[in-house]
C-alpha cells in the first residue's frame, strides 16, 4: 500500500482504482490451451515499468551509509559568541536527522573497509535547516578545492580493471602531500572503526559564530563519543566485511531498537579573530587542526540517536546535506574548501532528487518556507506559492519585511595558498611521535606496508617512502625495508587463484 492519509487495506493502482489482487496478471488470457498477454493489463506495466525506475542515481561518494534521528540539547550557555537559535538556552531540544557513511566505496559494499567516514546531521530548527556535514578524522586531504574531484577518483575503481587501485591512490597522494596529515589518521588504528557509535566526528572547515553586536570568533566543531573510541584490527575488519557487510548499520539500528542510545558531547573549539595573525595556524586550512593545549574543548550539548528511519530510501537515501545550510549565527570562513561544497553539494542534490528536493518531507523544514522566486521545476508537490509573484522587489504579493538581513564580518583575514612547504610535515610528525608513546607505529606502518606492496608503477613505491620520509627518515627507511621485502616474498609466492 501506498503512504495515503487514508488507511486501507484495498489494493490499488498508484492512481487509487481499487483491485481485486496484486499477485497475478489480470491480463492473461487463455485460448486452446495457449496464454497470452494484453498491454491492457495495467497493473503489470506498471509493475513492471516502475521497477526499471526505483532506483535513484548513487551518490558519487558517501553512497553507503545508515541513519538515524535523534535530538540535540544545550547544556551549557555559549550565547556570548552566537545568536544561533538551536544553540543557546540550555535545556533546549532541536529535531536532527544523521546519515553516517563511508567515502569512496558504492552502495553495496562492505562497511568495515579501511576508509574516511562521513557524517552528515540536519538540525531542524525554529529559523530553518541548518546542517553540519562532517567526517570521522579532524583534518582532511586537501586544500585547494579543485583537486576534490580527482581525490575521490584516485580512491574509486581503476577505469579498466573496475578494482581500486594502490597505483592510482598513491599516485595522487605523493603529488599532493598536503594530505599527509589525513593519511596518518587512515592508516592508522582509527580507520577501521568497530562502530559508528564509537566514533568522534569533526567538521574539519573553521566556521564563523556571530553575534547581532557584529562580534564574531572562529571555531572548529567536535562531536565527542560518549561511548568511547573502539577500532578494527585489520583481521577483524575483513572477517566482519565478508560474513556482516552491514554491520555498522545493524549494530546502530539495534542499539537504538535495544534502548542504548548513543551519545556525543557536542564541543567546539574558538579563537578571538585578533589573535589568528599570532596563532602560527592557517585557520582556513582543513589540513590542519588546532592544538587543544592552546584551543581547548567548549562544551555546547549532547546528541542522542534515539529513532530509526522507518523507511531506509524515503528518509535517509533521499536526505540531503550541504554546508551551505546556516542559520542566523553561524557563518563560513574563507576556507576554499568550504566555500566550493557550498555550491558542489546542493548541485549534486538537485540532480540526483530534482529541483525541489528541499521539500521532500525528510529535508523539509520545520518553519514555514516562503520562496516564490524558486518555484516550478519537475515534481513540485507543494502549492507553488499561489498566485504569488515570482520576481525580486514585488509589492503585490503577501510578504511583510523581517526576514533575516546579510551578515557582514568586517576585517576577515583571508589568507590562502595551496604550495605544500615543511608546514605541512610538522602536525604529522607529531602524531607519528604520539603514536610511539600509544604503541601504534607498528600497526600503522603494517597497514601501510599492505597498501603500498600492492603498488605497481615503476618508481611510485619509493615516492611513497620518500613522503613518509619527509615526516621521520626512519619511517621512511622503514617503510621501504618492510614494504620491499614483502613485494620480494609475493614475486616468489605468488597469490593463487581461489579456484585452485
Amino acid at each position: 500500500m501506498g503512504s495515503s492519509s487514508v488507511e486501507s487495506t484495498v489494493y490499488t493502482l498508484t492512481e487509487g482504482q481499487p483491485q481485486p489482487r496484486n499477485d497475478t496478471s489480470a491480463g492473461l488470457q487463455t485460448t486452446n490451451g495457449g496464454s497470452y498477454m494484453l498491454l491492457s493489463d495495467t497493473q503489470l506495466i506498471e509493475t513492471l515499468a516502475h521497477f526499471s525506475r526505483e532506483r535513484i542515481p548513487e551518490r558519487v561518494v558517501h553512497a553507503k551509509a545508515a541513519g538515524a534521528k535523534g535530538y540535540l540539547e544545550v547544556t551549557d550557555d555559549i550565547s556570548d559568541i552566537t545568536d544561533a537559535e538551536f544553540l543557546t538556552g540550555i535545556g533546549k531540544k532541536t529535531e536532527l536527522i544523521t546519515r553516517i557513511s563511508t567515502v569512496g566505496p558504492a552502495r553495496g559494499s562492505a562497511d568495515t573497509v579501511r576508509d574516511v567516514r562521513g557524517w552528515a546531521i540536519k538540525f531542524k530548527t525554529r529559523e530553518g535547516n541548518n546542517d553540519w556535514v562532517f567526517n570521522n578524522q579532524p583534518v582532511f586531504f586537501i586544500r585547494d578545492p579543485i583537486k576534490f574531484p580527482s581525490l575521490n577518483r584516485s580512491h574509486k575503481p581503476h577505469p579498466t580493471t573496475n578494482a581500486s587501485s594502490s597505483d592510482m591512490f598513491w599516485d595522487f597522494h605523493v603529488h599532493n602531500p598536503e594530505g599527509i596529515h589525513t593519511l596518518f589518521f587512515l592508516f592508522g588504528t582509527r580507520g577501521t572503526p568497530a562502530t559508528l557509535r564509537h566514533q568522534n566526528g569533526y567538521s574539519n572547515h573553521t566556521y564563523i559564530f556571530t553575534k547581532d553586536n557584529g562580534s564574531y570568533h572562529y571555531v572548529k566543531i567536535h562531536l565527542i563519543s560518549n561511548q568511547g573510541i573502539r577500532t578494527l584490527s585489520n583481521a577483524s575488519a575483513a572477517h566482519i566485511a565478508g560474513t556482516s557487510p552491514d554491520y555498522h548499520s545493524l549494530d546502530l539500528r539495534t542499539a537504538i531498537t535495544e534502548g542504548n542510545l548513543p551519545t556525543w558531547t557536542v564541543s567546539i573549539q574558538t579563537m578571538q579573530p585578533s589573535t589568528v595573525p599570532t596563532s602560527g595556524l592557517s585557520i582556513f586550512d582543513p589540513t590542519q587542526i588546532w592544538p587543544h593545549s592552546s584551543y581547548p574543548l567548549r562544551k555546547i550539548g549532547t546528541i542522542t540517536l534515539n529513532q530509526n528511519p522507518s523507511n531506509y530510501f524515503t528518509e535517509i537515501e533521499q536526505a540531503t546535506f550541504s554546508p551551505s545550510n546556516m542559520v542566523r549565527g553561524i557563518l563560513p570562513s574563507a576556507d576554499p574548501v568550504l566555500q566550493a561544497r557550498m555550491f558542489a553539494y546542493p548541485d549534486a542534490a538537485r540532480y540526483r532528487l530534482g529541483a525541489n528536493y528541499q521539500f521532500l518531507p525528510t529535508n523539509r523544514p520545520v518553519n514555514e518556507v516562503f520562496a516564490p522566486t524558486q518555484r516550478d521545476g519537475a515534481m513540485n508537490f507543494t502549492d507553488n506559492y499561489g498566485g504569488e509573484p515570482n520576481y525580486v522587489g514585488a509589492t503585490i504579493g503577501k510578504r511583510e519585511d523581517g526576514g533575516r538581513e546579510a551578515e557582514v564580518v568586517s576585517k576577515m583575514p583571508a589568507v590562502f595558498t595551496s604550495e605544500v612547504t615543511e608546514k605541512d610535515f610538522v602536525q604529522p610528525r607529531r602524531l607519528w611521535e604520539i603514536m610511539g608513546n600509544k604503541g601504534e607505529q607498528d600497526e600503522f606502518v603494517r597497514n601501510l606496508v599492505a597498501h603500498v606492496s600492492e603498488v605497481t608503477v615503476e618508481g611510485l613505491r619509493k615516492q611513497v617512502y620518500a613522503l613518509f620520509a619527509k615526516v621521520d627518515q626512519d619511517l621512511g627507511r622503514r617503510l621501504e625495508q618492510e614494504t620491499e621485502k614483502k613485494v620480494a616474498e609475493s614475486a616468489e609466492h605468488p597469490k593463487k587463484s581461489a579456484w585452485h
